[in-house]
């Protein structure tokens, strides 16, 4: 069982190396084998690692560790998960990464968006509650995952 994720934006290597249960030379090779896994790099090469990435590494770990993926077969899963979250994302299935798209009304959606230039404070966070009631009732769900 893997630690979960800390809220933060930026990991190092050997953080992810704890989070994901892979040493850090293992994380630098599989940045070769896989062309979707580029971490950020600052001065000295050091790497920085954000959220996405490391559930990413973890994705990995899993067809490599656990399901007995070789690296191709990996790499060709891995292409082909970023491929159907691409069409996902094209027919308007996901919003923003990790997130489907929500059950709300038509209308509400409607009433967020129009005339945002012209609404006053008020009228935008009346407009957005429903927004934002799903993503505290999100926010609940996680916590209560820990």
């Amino acid at each position: 069982m893997l630690p979960s994720i800390p809220a933060k934006r930026y990991f190092t290597i050997g953080e992810v190396g704890d989070l994901c249960g892979v040493k850090p030379h293992v994380l630098r090779y599989w940045e070769q084998e896989f062309t979707q896994l580029r971490p950020m790099k600052r001065r000295g090469n050091r790497r920085y690692y954000q959220h996405h990435e490391v559930l990413m590494i973890r994705r990995i770990r899993d067809l490599l560790y656990d399901q007995g993926f070789t690296i191709s077969g990996a790499r060709n899963k891995m292409q082909e998960l970023m491929e159907h979250e691409r069409d996902k994302k094209r027919n308007g299935e996901v919003l923003f990464d990790g997130v489907e798209r929500l059950d709300l009304p038509e209308e509400a959606i409607d009433q967020a968006t129009a005339h945002e230039a012209h609404a006053t404070p008020a009228m935008a966070a009346q407009a957005w509650a429903p927004f934002r009631q799903e993503l505290l009732a999100i926010r609940a769900l996680l916590d209560t995952e820990d």
